[in-house]
């Protein structure tokens, strides 16, 4: 079953600063802050939204079908796609531009100063969904604002059931509009800070917005995840992960399991603990798409987890 996954592609630029950011910031001159940090470690990992949720379906058995814009620099990550046996006939190059890319710098204290840089995603708009493409899923994960405003209708208009996953987008959107993409949408996820701000931008409570649709999925990291759906809250707990390495890409990851889930017509207690199983798998190696389970190895995690099998 194709499951089609809006959103951005990016490169993370990961730099590691052996010191503290404190001891080279002075609080009294922070009007005229001029500071630059030796980073002799550095690494470039694939990521964005669209490619993490990808990578992590595929691992799944999934049938992904990204649709994204990328730069005049993207000859690497199209490479990769091609690799992993991910189609890439609706990822388009923008001539002219970047791919998306975010700047991390990280302190021995794990403070971070990032920088992010849109580049080819401010052009998702230029990417138009129909009826031809045939999904039977799909999501609307962090992209342009044009880009999300537009794949929202265009998948509304054809029909097709899918997440709205405003992420880091939210604050992009005034309250009128995300009542109106959440009440265009089935499924709405978000982490329980976003989850905060969608309620505070929308002027109503989560219990009301699950009301618009068929569910709304809230993340809460270590604290497991609650599903609301069918009048009640279904509660999901965490998955032990082997190691906490980095949390990059573990929403996104869990965002695959959903959609797998949803795809298999799964309830929504299979659906949110495979999600949870997703998300104990990444967070145990660096960057969005580094781990490489079997599907074997994906079903053993949920049966030891949960004492059943996928």
């Amino acid at each position: 079953m194709r499951t089609l996954i809006c959103g951005s592609m990016a490169f993370d630029n990961i730099m590691v600063f052996p010191g503290y950011f404190k001891d080279h910031i002075l609080p009294e001159q922070i009007h005229i802050l001029n500071v630059a940090f030796l980073v002799p470690d550095m690494r470039r990992e694939f990521g964005g939204c669209a490619g993490n949720i990808a990578w992590n379906l595929k691992l799944l058995g999934g049938d992904p079908l990204i649709m994204a814009t990328v730069g005049d620099d993207a000859a690497p990550y199209l490479a990769r796609l091609d690799a992993a046996g991910l189609p890439r006939t609706h990822v388009r190059q923008v001539a002219g531009s970047f791919t998306a890319q975010a700047f991390i710098t990280t302190d021995l204290a794990d403070n971070q100063i990032t920088a992010f840089h849109p580049g080819a995603m401010n052009h998702a708009h230029t990417n138009t969904i129909d009826a031809s493409i045939a999904a039977a899923v799909a999501i609307v994960a962090p992209d342009g604002r044009d880009g999300m405003l537009a794949h929202i209708d265009q998948l509304a208009a054809t029909g097709t059931p899918f997440i709205f996953d405003p992420g880091q987008g939210l604050p992009m959107f005034s309250g009128e509009e995300l009542l109106d993409m959440v009440s265009k949408a089935s499924y709405v996820a978000v982490n329980d800070y976003e989850g905060k701000m969608l309620a505070d931008k929308t002027g109503m409570s989560l219990e009301q917005l699950a009301t618009r649709v068929k569910a709304l999925i809230v993340t809460r990291g270590a604290e497991g995840s609650d599903i609301h759906a069918d009048g009640r809250v279904h509660t999901i707990p965490c998955v032990k992960a082997d190691a906490v390495i980095d949390p990059t890409g573990c929403g996104d990851a869990y965002r695959a399991g959903l959609l797998h889930g949803i795809a298999h017509g799964w309830d929504w207690e299979k659906t949110g603990r495979l999600a949870s199983v997703m998300g104990s798998i990444k967070i145990a190696s660096r960057g969005g798409q580094n781990h490489t389970p079997s599907l074997e190895t994906i079903g053993d995690r949920f049966r030891a987890a949960f004492g059943t099998d996928l």
